[in-house]
C-alpha cells in the first residue's frame, strides 16, 4: 500500500466527513460516498485485517505491528471525519432535512444518480450474469425502500440483530442504515437508549454491529477478490434502487414520533407540479445538476492527480 503523507491523512478526514453527512440523512449511505471517493475497497480490506491473529502479532511484534496490519492511520483518520461531521454537520443536515427538504434530496439525487454511473463503469466485462445482477439489486433495493415500518421492539437479541444489519447496510452503497433500523422497529428503542445512557442496549447494539461489519466485510472482500464484476453489478444495483427513496418530490402518508424525532415511514413519490415547495423548483434542479457534476469533477481531479 502506498505511503501517505501528513495532507492524504487530512483528505482521507475530509472523506469521512462526507460519509457521516451522508448517514445523518435517511435514505443516503455512507457507503455511496465511500466507492465515489475512491476509499472504499481499502476500508473493506482494512477492516477485513481486523481478527484473533492480531493477538499473535502483538505479543510477537508489538502494537505497531498490529496498527500497521490493520491500517491504523487510515483507519483513525476515517473515522475521526465520520465523528466530527456526525457532531457538527448532523444539526445542520437535520435542520435542513426539516426545513428545505426538496432542496436537501436534490442535491443527494443529482450526486447519488452520478455515482450510478461512476461505480457502473468499474465494471470491465459485462455478461448476462452481471446484467442480472445488476437487475436484482435494484430491484431489491426497492423493495427494502417501499417496505412499511415495524413497531418499536426492545428484546437485546433482535437488537443485537438490528445493530449488525444496519450497520451492514451503511457500508453498503445504496442502503441507509438508519432506515434500515426504522424498518426493523428498532429505531426507538436505540434513539431512546443513547438519550437515557442505557449501557445495556447500547452494548448490545454495539457489540451486534462490530460483530456485523467485521463478518460481512469478509464477505465482500471475498467477492471483490472472487467476483469483482458481479460484485460491482450489485451495488451498482443497489444505488439505482435507491433512487426511489432519495426522490426530492414526495408526498408524507404517515409519520412516527420518536421521543422529540419525527420519522417518515410512508410517503409517496409525486412530480414537481404537483408539490408545494415549487417555488424554489429552479435551485432544486441548479442543486441536482450540481450533485451531479461534483462526481466528475472529482473523478478528473483524481485522475489527473
Amino acid at each position: 500500500m502506498q505511503a501517505r503523507r501528513l495532507l492524504d491523512y487530512v483528505f482521507v478526514t475530509l472523506k469521512g466527513m462526507a460519509m457521516g453527512a451522508a448517514d445523518v440523512v435517511p435514505g443516503v449511505s455512507g457507503g455511496t460516498i465511500a466507492f465515489i471517493s475512491g476509499i472504499y475497497e481499502e476500508l473493506i480490506t482494512s477492516i477485513n485485517s481486523i481478527d484473533f491473529t492480531l493477538v499473535k502479532i502483538l505479543r510477537k511484534d508489538g502494537i505497531k505491528a498490529v496498527w500497521n496490519k490493520v491500517n491504523g492511520n487510515f483507519l483513525l483518520s476515517l473515522f475521526l471525519g465520520i465523528l466530527i461531521s456526525v457532531l457538527s454537520l448532523a444539526k445542520f443536515l437535520s435542520w435542513l432535512l426539516e426545513n428545505e427538504p426538496v432542496l436537501l434530496w436534490s442535491f443527494f439525487f443529482g450526486l447519488v444518480l452520478a455515482s450510478i454511473f461512476f461505480v457502473g463503469k468499474e465494471i470491465t466485462k459485462w455478461t448476462l450474469g452481471t446484467a442480472v445482477v445488476l437487475v436484482s439489486g435494484a430491484a431489491l433495493a426497492f423493495f427494502i425502500t417501499e417496505l412499511p415500518a415495524n413497531d418499536n421492539v426492545d428484546s437485546l437479541p433482535y437488537l443485537f440483530l438490528s445493530g449488525a444489519l444496519a450497520i451492514c447496510a451503511m457500508i453498503l452503497p445504496g442502503i441507509s442504515g438508519a432506515f434500515i433500523l426504522v424498518l426493523l422497529g428498532s429505531y426507538k428503542t436505540i434513539l431512546d437508549a443513547v438519550h437515557e445512557r442505557d449501557i445495556k442496549i447500547i452494548l448490545t447494539v454495539g457489540v451486534g454491529a462490530i460483530f456485523g461489519l467485521l463478518s460481512f466485510a469478509r464477505l465482500l472482500k471475498w467477492m471483490f477478490n472472487h467476483y469483482k464484476n458481479i460484485t460491482l453489478a450489485l451495488l451498482t444495483g443497489f444505488i439505482l434502487g435507491s433512487l426511489n427513496k432519495i426522490w426530492p418530490w414526495k408526498k408524507v402518508l404517515e409519520t412516527k414520533t420518536f421521543g422529540e424525532k419525527t420519522v417518515v415511514v410512508d410517503d409517496m413519490n409525486v412530480l414537481p407540479g404537483a408539490f408545494e415547495g415549487d417555488s424554489k423548483l429552479m435551485l432544486a434542479i441548479v442543486l441536482a445538476i450540481l450533485g451531479f457534476s461534483l462526481i466528475f469533477i472529482l473523478e478528473r481531479v483524481a485522475s489527473k492527480k
